[in-house]
């Protein structure tokens, strides 16, 4: 048993209790840019070895999550769309402005690092912004943490069938165990929603949302892993004893957080 992983989850996770239930959006956000950042730097000192990533627009892009509770609710939307060409613009703009210094590989790997990570990171600030935001927020982490308590524990133990190269430790019972375990634990807080907090959420639409995001988060972390296997490295940093880097922590997170979102404005 990982003793560094349990007691690096047995401290991180009051940690953020506290932040999401108490932090005011203010606070949540910039802790959330400072998170981003560290996750950022992770990426391009890994993307390092394959190109010259461009990294002052690459940090100066995660300054992006700290401005969203001073945008009006309207407008997030629109804008971080627009965000997205604006920053490519400026990506070219770089390559023009150093004579073709900067190449296409080095404005391709940057412009995927931003929207990997800044812009998928956003919408845990959008939906922490949105009407019972602190509320719903949890479901977002259960399916994302949930899963990899479940798949990491069962799949230790009891996986036999290998799922993919990528990630050769991760295996078919691991993934099964993920999402059944995301889901009971989701279940359970629904429950607790609806009785303790006159939520109305839907137990069947939320077990459609979390078996659907919960594999959406293990595609996410398979996609991490192929990061690190193409730069040849095992973890993105060992910030976390027990985890690796901030990016191993959150690689999941970012991935179904959009489509969290999308799910939220449905419930």
């Amino acid at each position: 048993m990982d003793i560094k992983r349990i007691t690096s989850g047995l401290l991180g996770f009051p940690l953020v209790l506290i932040i999401f239930l108490i932090g005011n959006k203010y606070i949540v956000d910039v802790l959330l840019a400072v998170v981003t950042i560290l996750a950022m730097d992770e990426y391009l000192k890994a993307i390092s070895k394959v190109c010259k990533p461009i990294k002052w627009i690459a940090y100066l892009s995660c300054v992006i999550i700290a401005l969203i509770p001073i945008i009006p609710k309207e407008a997030i939307i629109p804008i971080t769309i627009l965000a997205i060409p604006t920053i490519l613009l400026i990506l070219f703009a770089h390559v023009i402005a150093t004579n073709m210094k900067t190449s296409f590989k080095d404005v391709a790997y940057t412009f995927l690092g931003i929207c990997y990570i800044v812009f998928f990171m956003s919408f845990i600030a959008i939906i922490d912004g949105m009407k019972d935001g602190k509320i719903l927020i949890w479901y977002t982490l259960i399916a994302s943490w949930g899963t990899d308590i479940f798949a990491y524990f069962i799949g230790k133990k009891f996986g036999k069938h290998k799922f993919s190269k990528v990630s050769p430790k991760k295996s078919i019972e691991g993934c099964i165990a993920g999402v059944v375990g995301a889901l009971a634990i989701s279940l359970i807080y629904t429950y607790i929603c609806n009785t303790f907090w006159n939520m109305e959420f839907s137990y069947i639409y939320v077990s459609i949302m979390i078996i659907i995001l919960s594999l959406i988060g293990q595609i996410g972390d398979f996609a991490a892993s192929s990061i690190k296997r193409y730069v040849d490295i095992k973890d993105f940093s060992n910030l976390i004893p027990g985890h690796g880097g901030m990016l191993d922590r959150i690689d999941s997170l970012l991935f179904l957080a959009p489509f969290a979102y999308m799910f939220f404005t449905i419930i």
